[in-house]
Parts: structure tokens; C-alpha cells; sequence
């Protein structure tokens, strides 16, 4: 398949819409609305006792508290490994010697191109959190089977967060 046309009909600082075209040169072709968006960086932060930690955050779509697994947008010439750094300081006050990459996917992949990745933090060092002004996030450490049970009594309904428990479960 090859795109044939795009055409942007939105944009914010977030995210921008395009409307696509493409086709397989043999008379198939699709369109499709598509979000564009840099990406994210997903971190779980686990401690020397094997929790992890999570962060509640009010999220305006589903217009809900949700606890997950903090997360930032990768900003334009940031590779998502950077971002990962900067959003667990600034959401957490954490700093982490050890980074190992987990996982990349496209949670949307039929109308959205943000690709995640997720990346395991561990021998942290707690500082002072550094939220954006429009976030007032509360952290609190889990245990696996905590974490394991918010997932399996729908407390945790976060897909980045499934996800992310799923690779730390199997380590």
C-alpha cells in the first residue's frame, strides 16, 4: 500500500487529523481519518521491593479518575527514551539508573499513528515532581498481585497500563 494523498483538516498542539488515500497500485484503495501524534513514552517504575508505581490523574475524554502507568507525549526531535526520563521526573520526582525498553505498539492502530513505547525503570531515586500546570496527579506504589487484581476488577482500565502490567508479570 502507498499513500497517495493526505490532507490535514486539523491540528493542535497535541495532535493533528489528516484524511489519507492509499492504494495497492492494482485498483484497491482505502481512506481513512487519521491522528497523527509524535508518540509516548510509557514508564514502569518498579522499586527495590517489587512494586510499582502508578499515578491517578484526572482524564478529561472519558471524564474520569484513572489510575496508570505515567506516560508523556515525545516532543518533536525527542526519542522516546528521553521522554521517558523527563515525564518520570516531572509526573513522579523519580530519577532511574537502570532503563530497559519492554514494548512498542499502536494502541489505536484502525484511525490513530501514536506508537507507545514502554520502558522498565528500576534503582530509583525519589526527588521533587514537576506536574505541568494543568496536572494534579497522585502516585501510590503497588505490589504485582494489587496491580494484577485492579486490572481483573476493572480499577485499571487504562490500555497502556494492561499492557504494561502484562510485560512485568511475565519478567
Amino acid at each position: 500500500m502507498k499513500i497517495v494523498s493526505s490532507k490535514e483538516v486539523y491540528s493542535s498542539r497535541v495532535f493533528r487529523i489528516t484524511e489519507d488515500e492509499a492504494t495497492d497500485g492494482k485498483g484497491y484503495t482505502i481512506q481513512r481519518s487519521v491522528i497523527r501524534h509524535n508518540g509516548a513514552a510509557v514508564m514502569l517504575a518498579v522499586d527495590e521491593n517489587r512494586r510499582v508505581l502508578l499515578v491517578r490523574q484526572y482524564r478529561l475524554p472519558p471524564d474520569r479518575y484513572l489510575w496508570e502507568l505515567p506516560a508523556g507525549t515525545v516532543d518533536p526531535g525527542e526519542k522516546p527514551s528521553q521522554t521517558a526520563k523527563r515525564e518520570l521526573l516531572e509526573e513522579t520526582g523519580l530519577r532511574a539508573k537502570k532503563w530497559k525498553k519492554l514494548a512498542t505498539f499502536y494502541p489505536v492502530p484502525g484511525y490513530g499513528q501514536e506508537k507507545m513505547t514502554i520502558y522498565l525503570a528500576t534503582e530509583l531515586k525519589q526527588g521533587e515532581a514537576q506536574p505541568m500546570d494543568d496536572e494534579r496527579i497522585e502516585t501510590r506504589w503497588f505490589t504485582k498481585k494489587e496491580f494484577g487484581e485492579m486490572i481483573r476488577t476493572n480499577k485499571i482500565i487504562d490500555g497502556k497500563t494492561m499492557v504494561g502490567y502484562l510485560y512485568w508479570a511475565k519478567m
